[in-house]
């Protein structure tokens, strides 16, 4: 039964004398489980995965993209660039002074601290306090209110106490300084820092030329270095600074000028070269120029002295 069945039954495969099945007008549905296993592995496979942004690159962004990426910067143009130059050359000379900074001077690391300075004062008052007690003694003993020869011997520490007083005697017995000295080699610290900072400054003021630096160093651009400024400007700075803090804060100041000289200097002559390559400038040029410098700083020296 089951084979006529099978005869009955019209083969898939076209055979000849019988005509082809009629296709049909909506494709079967079939589930995944109807389907075999090969079949279901090759739709995942090919099957096309989502996108991890959500959204999908249209053709023409993605030929902009790579259009921007393969363009180059535009190249600045010969004005900008000798305009930039001169600014630099300019910045260059008006600053040049900043390296004649002396680190020492206003440093100085032999500026007496705080603490030696209240031990000379101790001394000191210790010191005043003898030989008033022996000046005490002795003038006790002139009406009489004392022994004489307890007068005697406060009139002879009286003398030896004054004689350790005296700076020569002092130091054959003590190489420690008194309180007078160091207050005096303040002050001469003080002298020494600002002839030099005031050297530094000429007539024009280096203070406030440097801070025309500030697109190399940005730490010029700090508030507590306004002040210092403002007095470069005007002229003013060496005549004001009277405490070793501000001699501190003038020579930070100066370190970050430094700093920014050496920038400035190294981009003005990669712009240089720059020029030199694109044919703008002639490889003499800074010879030149660096002998008119020094020829116009030869003119100048006469009239200063």
């Amino acid at each position: 039964m089951a084979v006529s069945d099978a005869n009955e039954r019209p083969s898939p495969v076209l055979q000849p004398g019988r005509p082809a099945d009629p296709k049909p007008t909506q494709p079967p549905a079939t589930t995944s489980a109807a389907q075999p296993p090969a079949t279901r592995s090759t739709e995942v496979s090919q099957r096309p995965e989502p996108s991890t942004s959500g959204e999908v690159a249209e053709p023409s962004e993605v030929v902009g993209e790579s259009e921007d990426a393969n363009e180059s910067p535009p190249e600045e143009s010969k004005e900008t660039v000798l305009l930039r130059q001169r600014d630099r050359r300019r910045l260059l000379r008006q600053c040049e002074r900043v390296l004649l900074l002396d680190f020492n001077t206003l440093a100085i690391p032999d500026w007496p601290d705080n603490f030696t300075l209240s031990a000379a004062r101790r001394r000191r008052d210790l010191w005043l306090f003898a030989a008033s007690l022996a000046a005490v003694v002795f003038l006790a003993g002139v009406p009489g209110m004392v022994p004489a020869w307890v007068a005697g011997s406060g009139f002879g520490a009286f003398v030896l106490i004054a004689l350790a007083g005296v700076p020569f005697v002092r130091r054959i017995f003590s190489s420690r300084p008194s309180y007078m000295d160091l207050l005096l080699l303040r002050q001469q610290r003080l002298r020494e820092a600002r002839s030099h900072i005031a050297h530094l400054e000429g007539e024009e003021g280096l203070a406030w030329q440097c801070a025309m630096m500030t697109d190399c160093n940005p730490a010029l651009r700090s508030t507590r270095f306004s002040t210092l400024v403002n007095l470069s400007e005007k002229r003013v700075l060496a005549r004001q600074l009277r405490r070793r803090e501000h001699i501190r804060l003038y020579l930070i100041f100066m370190l970050e000028a430094e700093k920014a000289y050496d920038r400035l200097q190294s981009r003005y002559f990669e712009g240089h070269q720059q020029a030199i390559d694109n044919g703008w400038e002639q490889p003499s040029e800074p010879s030149s120029e660096s002998a008119e410098l020094d020829r116009s700083d030869e003119s100048d020296a006469p009239s200063q002295e």
